[in-house]
């Protein structure tokens, strides 16, 4: 027993300390909480009808602000002027929130047209 050493207790406090985390994964934590904030925006805004339309709202949502989240990020910041004032986490957070919530706002103006448009018509 004399070579054996204990290993270590995790300490988790400082294992999630957000200055010790590689950039990347802050930049994909930034966009995925962007996106479900965005998300969850956009079904508060307008609700759901059901379960199934709530779900495939806010997973459609999350995966267009992952997605369209770094092209939103960039065209957001450059057009208000805050690429200087603000850290990358929170300019990805921004871009991936906003991708998400023009989404369904896009999305459910379209349904909203086609529903009123076609409600008349037998199927």
């Amino acid at each position: 027993m004399a070579g054996w050493t204990m290993t270590p207790r995790f300490d988790l406090a400082a294992a999630l300390h957000p200055a010790d985390l590689p950039d990347q994964i802050l930049l994909w934590m930034a966009k995925v909480t962007g996106a479900v904030l965005g998300s969850a925006i956009s079904i508060a805004y307008v609700l759901p009808k059901g379960r199934r339309e709530a779900a495939i709202r806010f997973l459609t949502g999350v995966s267009v602000g992952i997605v369209f989240g770094p092209v939103v990020s960039a065209s957001l910041a450059e057009r208000f002027g805050v690429t200087g004032e603000l850290t990358r986490f929170e300019i990805a957070l921004m871009g991936a929130a906003g991708a998400s919530l023009a989404a369904w706002w896009a999305l459910g103006a379209l349904r909203r047209f086609f529903d009123t448009r076609f409600a008349g018509r037998s199927k």
